[in-house]
């Protein structure tokens, strides 16, 4: 069955009021009174599609705000401590997340130097940073998934410090 927007439920509320009156042959006071129930529900309606409007601008305005501030968050070497960058960023997802229920997936990721099982850890080690950041912050942990790809899946091949610096990073998904 197909849900009728806020203002088709309106109209099709004052059409049964309409033709309920007209159908009943009752009074004048009583056709007054079915008009004045039928104005203050359009009144309703119009006021509950107003405010689900503004919900949805500013549900609108914190996912572009997210999506502005990047979903990628970088960390320096052997480190899985947040930048004050990647806090502010985060702050914008956690605020777009607070107003909804979805679920998000942290990617954790190393550059090449060292083991395999090292970096699988610390990839770990820093997705674990940005969800604990995050549940901290009001987000439940249940909505919450964390992976390790360590060296495994690098954004810039290739040895030097400018390569390693994108591979060091969580990405939010």
């Amino acid at each position: 069955m197909k849900h009728l927007p806020v203002a088709g439920k309106a109209i099709t509320l004052l059409f049964t009021v309409a033709l309920l009156a007209a159908c009943s042959g009752s009074s004048k006071k009583e056709e007054e009174a079915a008009a004045a129930a039928a104005a203050e529900a359009a009144r309703q309606a119009e006021a509950s599609a107003a405010a689900a409007a503004a919900a949805q601008a500013e549900q609108k305005s914190r996912y572009d705000a997210a999506m502005a501030a990047g979903s990628v968050f970088y960390f320096d070497f052997d480190s899985y401590t947040l930048k004050p960058e990647a806090l502010a960023a985060l702050d914008s997802h956690i605020g777009y997340l607070s107003s909804n229920d979805q679920t998000v997936r942290l990617e954790g990721h190393t550059d090449e130097r060292g083991t395999r099982e090292y970096n699988m850890a610390l990839g770990e080690r820093r997705a674990n940073a940005v969800r604990d950041y995050m549940v901290v912050n009001g987000i439940a942990s249940y909505r919450i998934e964390t992976v390790s790809y360590g060296e495994e899946r690098p954004i810039a091949y290739g040895s030097g410090e400018s390569n390693w610096s994108q591979n060091r990073r969580v990405e939010l998904k």
